[in-house]
């Protein structure tokens, strides 16, 4: 069921969007963690986007939100520091593919948090959906076999924990403001702890990058941290957080579609089963109700 400023279709484009922006991040973590150590590339990365967000306040000439700094520093400590802080950490152990757990924790995860906390009620089908689809990714990131839970895998869990809690603030946020500006208020919110913690995890060399993870890195920053929410916080305010958290399944799919171009993996024809397998419980998850 959907409110009367509600629309789905648009919703999942916006969602789409951002899942495609969203989806290069992790093989681009791997790339930046070529030069760059995990915790340099947490708070740089912020600070580049807190730039973005500054300039953006500015030239529009937008009102200071004090009724939301709350919620509005709360989800900048998730997304801005929680999910690429435990996500870069288990980068250095667990590889790009394997990283998809994640993701395949993430919708379900939003579902629940939209349900205690924005006050959604997802049907039977759609919870079904839900876990249908989780259970697909991770068998497809695991291979079908037994699973060992290795550190980098809880510091994963972890990462999708603070990113699916984070969305469901940021997109109660955008209805009442534009989803960019969430993003925004929320970098500069933070923006102390970034700078601080870029000045002290800044090391020499790092000014002798490579181009490759200079490239990577500021993607993190600027396309990953900034544009991703533009698109993302206004998708799930206009359809539904449960329901357009969904379309967070297909993005394993855009990660190992990416991942092949920079990183030489091969993708298979289990990828491209298992994919329309997962967009089946998309269509499942977009068709149920959620009140």
């Amino acid at each position: 069921m959907s409110g009367p400023n509600k629309n789905i279709p648009l919703g999942y484009v916006l969602g789409f969007l951002g899942v495609v922006i969203f989806g290069a991040t992790l093989p681009a973590t791997v790339l930046a963690l070529e030069a760059f150590s995990p915790w340099f590339i947490t708070f740089g990365r912020a600070v580049l986007a807190t730039t973005a967000a500054a300039v953006c306040v500015l030239a529009l000439r937008r009102e200071f939100p004090r009724k939301e700094v709350v919620a509005l520093l709360t989800a900048g400590l998730l997304l801005i520091f929680g999910f690429p802080g435990f996500m870069a950490v288990a980068m250095q152990t667990v590889s790009a593919s394997h990283g998809g757990v994640v993701l395949g924790i993430l919708p379900l995860a939003t579902a629940v948090f939209a349900s205690i906390l924005a006050g959604e009620r997802p049907s039977g089908l759609f919870w079904f959906s839900a876990l249908l689809g989780a259970v697909l990714v991770v068998w497809f990131v695991t291979g079908g076999s037994e699973f060992q839970i290795s550190a980098g895998v809880w510091w994963l869990m972890l990462a999708g924990l603070s990113a699916s809690l984070g969305y469901v603030i940021s997109a109660r946020l955008s209805a009442i403001m534009p989803g960019w500006e969430v993003i925004c208020w929320a970098l500069i919110l933070t923006a102390p702890a970034s700078l601080a913690g870029a000045a002290l995890t800044w090391e020499r060399s790092y000014a002798a990058a490579a181009i490759e993870p200079i490239i990577a890195f500021a993607y993190t920053g600027l396309g990953s941290m900034f544009l991703g929410f533009f698109a993302w916080n206004a998708g799930l305010a206009k359809g539904g957080i449960a329901r357009v958290g969904q379309i967070q399944l297909l993005q394993i799919f855009v990660t190992v579609a990416l991942s092949a171009w920079l990183l030489g993996e091969t993708i298979t024809v289990r990828t491209i089963l298992f994919a329309c397998a997962v967009a089946l419980t998309v269509w499942l998850g977009r068709k149920a109700r959620v009140a």
